[in-house]
């Protein structure tokens, strides 16, 4: 720890540097453009009624800035799109390639095959909790004229909510401090199927007078918890899909056990901080270098706790009560320079150490022999990114190689844009990788003697190419290749036992999107269709052929503008496939090739309204449950949800 210490203080004299410079450079979102300002604060009370609602008689929607971990500036959007209505969840993110569970915050199963942002050193893994797990890249940093609330609630299955809170405020004009917390409690219909979740935010976002000096820092504590139940018994699932009246209360199922729960809790210290050793920053100077630190420390907890051994994990070394636990605690340390030039773009070089210590909290109950008590790997990593912006083109591609004995492995990206015309852009993606398995594929220990193994697996290798096509006009499409090797994956080996396996031939995915919005007079048909082709997977990587999403909703002006409403259908699908189960010891998902699920209809009426900066969401989520048959399913054996009721809203204060 006095290692670290000594290295914190020397970052007090190391900075680093941003893509992001004053003035900030505007990379609009999807559903953030222009032509959504025409519904901000400047909008709706006009530019000089504006100002008897803020204290900073100057300021505009323009000046309220949101600065991601990319340093690329997102001006607070007020509008009211169907974007917004797909993101009103439990994420708060488009969940298209995602299904989830049938109590909010529980986990989700995934449609799709996607490469995580590559990290040569491993993750922590218990994947399945992760979903909503803020990682370093999801914090963002506020730059605000006068003081910003936004308030995000939405109604949980039977008792509890959700309510995401957020705080932002400029002390002075160049330093702000954001505070946020997203809590959850839902009770769920199932027996023993309660979610509770925190998450808390603190972050400082700070320039100098002269610009030289930048500070982004933040703090994150999370703790995501879970009863779990084991999903409804094999024998029960007649029963739920005939739709006999007495299971229609879905709390009178037997579920495998409902002495069980799961929790992830996480803390995390990060400062990212730059000195631009150029003496003016206007833009005159056409060189600028600058040096730059970052640090991070965080700890990651995993437990599975139950108070008597159950058979549906197999046999156990403790009868009594079962208490796994894992740790990660993961230590970085970077230095790198920037070097800007006006012609040429920008380059950035850097070194990266990381220490990352991985063991497990049962150890000395276990006393396993030939398995080890942890995993401990420290190295370095040398990195380099280049990137160059015009009218025109955007080109960006960064690089990262392991230069340690503990770690290999290398990641190399690059990104070109093309802006064909006002409503044209044309962007393809290239991204070669090599990276370790997650720490619980090479090491687990748990009271459940199946539960326990060590693995030598060799790197993964991805290689994607994406190539996107946007237009407002037309449509949108984009066309993925994704390769694989050594793909690691869970199922249950000839002993019915869930274990870790690799697969070292080759995988093929191919992914094909298109969607396309147009409307007729004042009804709009927002369309999403999604074909995906794997092949040489043999049963160890399963996607749905089909998945689709359409609404169709009416969209107007109303009461003499004061108030904005949609309304309609969205509905839902994906074909057929072999659905990943769920290991709620781990965790995580494992593969499974006996029971195909899906081909059923999701189709959810809805009334979204906005008045002033209050957007206002009603939803009949999943309606046609009762006349489609009750053969919906988030996993094997795990039901998706009934109809029910649903109600959120999206509250954004400027004062």
């Amino acid at each position: 720890m006095k290692n670290y210490f000594l290295l914190f203080i020397l970052s007090i004299f190391i900075v680093r540097s941003y893509s992001q410079k004053n003035p900030p450079i505007i990379d609009f979102s999807d559903d953030i453009s222009l032509s959504g300002l025409s519904d901000s604060i400047r909008t709706n009370y006009g530019d000089q009624k504006s100002t008897r609602l803020i204290k900073n008689l100057n300021a505009k929607i323009e000046d309220y800035l949101i600065i991601n971990h990319q340093g690329d500036t997102i001006i607070v959007d007020t509008s009211l799109t169907i974007n917004k209505f797909h993101k009103i969840n439990y994420l708060r993110k488009d969940n298209f390639e995602l299904i989830p569970f049938s109590n909010t915050g529980h986990t989700y199963n995934d449609l799709s095959y996607n490469v995580d942002k590559v990290k040569l050193f491993p993750s922590f893994g218990s994947r399945a909790k992760h979903f909503s797990y803020m990682e370093i890249e999801d914090v963002n940093y506020y730059d605000m004229p006068t003081p910003f609330t936004e308030l995000m609630y939405r109604s949980a299955f039977e008792q509890g909510q959700l309510l995401d809170a957020l705080y932002s405020v400029n002390t002075s004009r160049n330093f702000n401090f954001t505070i946020s917390r997203k809590g959850l409690r839902s009770l769920g219909n199932y027996q023993h199927f309660l979610s509770s979740s925190s998450n808390f935010r603190f972050s400082t976002n700070y320039n100098s007078e002269d610009k030289r000096y930048m500070l982004r820092t933040h703090y994150v504590s999370q703790k995501l918890f879970a009863e779990q139940n084991g999903g409804i018994r094999d024998q029960d699932i007649i029963d739920f899909e005939n739709g006999t009246d007495q299971f229609l209360d879905r709390s009178v199922f037997d579920p495998y056990f409902e002495n069980a729960d799961n929790e992830l809790v996480g803390r995390r210290y990060y400062v990212d901080h730059s000195y631009n050793l150029s003496k003016k920053t206007d833009s005159i100077i056409s060189n600028t270098l600058s040096i730059g630190n970052t640090i991070s420390y965080e700890k990651r907890f995993y437990k599975f706790n139950q108070s008597s051994a159950n058979e549906y994990f197999g046999e156990s070394y403790n009868f009594s009560g079962i208490d796994d636990k894992s740790r990660l605690r993961s230590f970085l340390f970077k230095i790198d320079a920037d070097y800007k030039t006006k012609n040429l773009g920008d380059f950035n070089l850097g070194l990266e150490y990381n220490n990352h210590k991985y063991n497990f909290g049962n150890i000395d109950s276990l006393n396993i022999s030939g398995i080890p008590d942890g995993i401990k790997h420290s190295g370095m990593t040398i990195y380099g990114s280049y990137s160059k912006r015009t009218n025109k083109f955007n080109i960006n591609a960064n690089f990262s190689s392991s230069i340690s004995e503990d770690i290999s492995g290398n990641s190399l990206y690059g990104n070109l844009s093309y802006k064909l015309n006002d409503d044209i852009d044309i962007m393809g993606n290239i991204s070669i990788s090599s990276h370790q398995p997650n720490y619980n594929f090479s090491l687990f220990k748990s009271n459940y003697i199946s539960y326990n193994w060590e693995n030598s697996f060799e790197n993964i290798e991805n290689r994607e190419f994406n190539l996107e096509f946007k237009s407002n006009k037309y449509f949108n499409l984009s066309l993925d290749y994704i390769g694989i090797k050594n793909y690691t994956y869970f199922t249950k080996d000839n002993l019915n036992a869930i274990k870790p396996f690799q697969y070292s031939d080759n995988i093929n995915l191919i992914k094909l999107r298109v969607s396309r919005e147009f409307s007729i007079n004042k009804f709009f048909f927002d369309n999403q269709i999604q074909y995906q082709k794997i092949s040489n997977a043999s049963g160890v990587l399963n996607v749905p052929e089909i998945i689709a999403r359409n609404s169709i909703y009416y969209s107007s002006h109303l009461l003499d503008k004061a108030l904005f409403l949609q309304t309609g259908f969205s509905i839902s699908y994906f074909s057929k496939f072999y659905m990943n189960s769920y290991d709620p010891l781990l965790s995580e998902f494992y593969v499974q090739n006996s029971k195909k699920i899906g081909g059923f209809p999701l189709i959810d009426f809805f009334i979204n309204a906005k008045i002033q900066q209050t957007r206002l969401y009603f939803k009949l989520e999943h309606f046609n449950s009762s006349f489609t048959g009750y053969n919906f399913y988030s996993a094997p054996n795990y039901p998706y949800r009934d109809f029910s009721f649903r109600f959120g809203l999206v509250w954004n204060f400027f004062l």
